[in-house]
């Protein structure tokens, strides 16, 4: 099954009707390890869901590379100002993994809302999730120390550590390679 449809079927009903037409509008795709899906300053706006790989969002600041958010497997991704307000994005996303992507791009969700409105509280219950996802990670950059910011990395996304450099979890963390390899130690 296609695995956007099921990430809405965690928000809400769909009727075969429905279903139906994400289906149709729903495009499936790969990306190799180190390709972008979006790029700074791209007006991209599609949410997608992985079947398989990984992917991280990241800014650049000084030249450096600012990671801010890490993307697994079956969760509903999409670059916040593209995808809300039709402005460019500030932000990357790059492939970690060998990836395979299903993705509907927002005006075609925006007709979807409009010829079946029982899909608006569905896009409602996502959107109040990315706003709770960010504030926690405000609060968390905020608030926690960095052993706190790791541990909760850990309890959240555990198989993460896994699979991604410790340079982006340490940029990630907002701290350096040798503070994170104390942390773990």
């Amino acid at each position: 099954m296609n695995p956007l449809i099921q990430q809405f079927k965690k928000y809400g009903y769909l009727n075969d009707v429905i279903e139906q037409a994400v289906q149709n509008r729903t495009r499936r795709f790969s990306r190799k390890k180190g390709e972008h899906f979006l790029k700074e300053g791209q007006h991209l706006s599609s949410y997608f869901v992985l079947s398989k790989g990984l992917i991280r969002a990241y800014f650049l600041k000084n030249g450096r590379e600012m990671n801010s958010w890490f993307g697994e497997e079956n969760q509903i991704f999409g670059s916040i100002l593209p995808v809300y307000t039709e402005k460019p994005s500030f932000e990357n996303i790059q492939f970690l993994e060998d990836s395979e992507i299903y993705a509907i791009s927002v005006g075609d969700l925006n007709e979807l809302y409009r010829i079946h409105p029982e899909l608006n509280l569905i896009g409602r219950k996502i959107a109040e999730e990315v706003c709770i996802i960010l504030e926690e990670r405000i609060m968390s950059l905020h608030t926690e120390s960095a052993v706190e910011r790791y541990r909760s990395l850990i309890r959240l996304q555990p198989k993460l550590l896994n699979r991604i450099s410790l340079g982006h979890v340490a940029s990630y963390l907002g701290i350096t390679q040798e503070t994170l390899s104390r942390i773990r130690r």
